[in-house]
């Protein structure tokens, strides 16, 4: 099954272990001590993150090092920076609007009541 980088960044667990291995090579035990979860299921993390080319899987004698290949997230950076210019142009929008309306002047004055005359005709009518 191919999967993609949005796939891979969905899990929060799998966004802990590239953050985890973006600083330095670990190996899958030093990644696996880093959750509160099975071994196996790391390694599901592990083999998803490798088939999107998140992770690469180098191996020195008999240990497995998973290093970061995050230039892959350069997907999910452009998909969302055009959100961003769409957001952006939105409260840019609104901003110029607000600014219009506190510019212009307060015409009205409210109405005064005169309560002694409110208080007359409400005793005229009972």
């Amino acid at each position: 099954m191919r999967r993609d980088v949005f796939q891979a960044i969905a899990d929060p667990t799998r966004r802990e272990i590239i953050n985890l291995i973006a600083h330095q090579p670990l190996n899958l035990n030093s990644v696996a001590e880093n959750f509160n979860i099975s071994r196996p299921a790391i390694s599901k993390h592990i083999k998803i993150l490798t088939q999107c080319g998140l992770i690469m899987i180098k191996k020195q004698g008999r240990e497995r090092f998973c290093e970061a290949k995050i230039d892959k997230l350069g997907e999910v950076s452009e998909w969302v920076e055009q959100y961003k210019k769409f957001w952006e142009t939105k409260l840019d929008s609104l901003e110029q609007y607000l600014e219009k309306l506190q510019a212009k002047p307060i015409n009205k004055k409210p109405k005064k009541i005169n309560l002694k005359n409110k208080k007359h005709e409400r005793s005229k009518s009972i």
